[in-house]
């Protein structure tokens, strides 16, 4: 094994284990706990995430939880592009490897029970700090969709759906040298996010989803 290999896989899963660790510390639990003294997968769809949030317990809750969900995707991309640089690895991008790993850490939260949200929030977190651009044209395409179907799982699902094919096509034009890298990691992110809405993707193709402001 070369020195770089080693080095790569060393670094890779030092990575892996801080975005996991940062990824795990579901806002949704803390925020219910602390400001409802309750837990909120107990409640409406079970998931520790901003809507269930929202229907249980109201906006300021939610807004609470989405920043916070939203923004450890940020921090531990940016966390795992930093050590990557410092450890002299600029073959690849770590943030790609931290952006999966606290993904799985939402939807897997060590710290409770492993039972978390559907990482929708967390997973834009990671797509805006990987590819901006990518990012940009995912919102343009999915919130007119969000506002005219009023169907959120739809955008969500379109935007996971797009993510990889849109990383393929800018890292293309971009001759990215760690093409299939950062395509092999959107993938996966993507699949996870597909697999967490596939209750979601049932209901829309027998046009049972449910719609905001749709009364059950």
């Amino acid at each position: 094994m070369s020195d770089f290999t080693g080095k790569f896989w060393l670094f890779s899963i030092l990575v892996a284990v801080i975005a996991y660790l940062i990824g795990s510390v579901s806002f949704a639990v803390i925020v219910s706990r602390l400001g409802a003294q309750d837990d909120v997968r107990q409640h409406g769809s079970g998931n520790a995430g901003m809507t269930n949030i929202l229907r249980n317990y109201g906006k300021k809750f939610a807004v609470v939880t989405a920043i916070g969900d939203f923004g450890k995707g940020i921090v531990a991309v940016l966390l795992g592009r930093m050590i990557f640089s410092l450890a002299g690895i600029s073959a690849f991008d770590g943030g790609y490897i931290a952006a999966l790993f606290a993904v799985l850490g939402h939807l897997f939260p060590l710290y409770f029970g492993f039972k978390g949200g559907k990482g929708v929030l967390t997973g834009l977190g990671v797509m805006l700090i990987l590819n901006p651009p990518v990012v940009t044209v995912i919102i343009l395409l999915t919130v007119p969709i969000a506002w005219f179907s009023k169907i959120v799982s739809l955008a969500s699902v379109i935007g996971y759906v797009s993510f990889p094919i849109l990383t393929g096509l800018y890292d293309f034009w971009k001759h990215s040298p760690d093409i299939w890298f950062n395509l092999f990691f959107a993938l996966l992110i993507s699949a996870l996010g597909l697999i967490m809405h596939r209750d979601n993707i049932k209901r829309l193709l027998n046009g049972t989803e449910y719609r905001f402001g749709q009364k059950k």
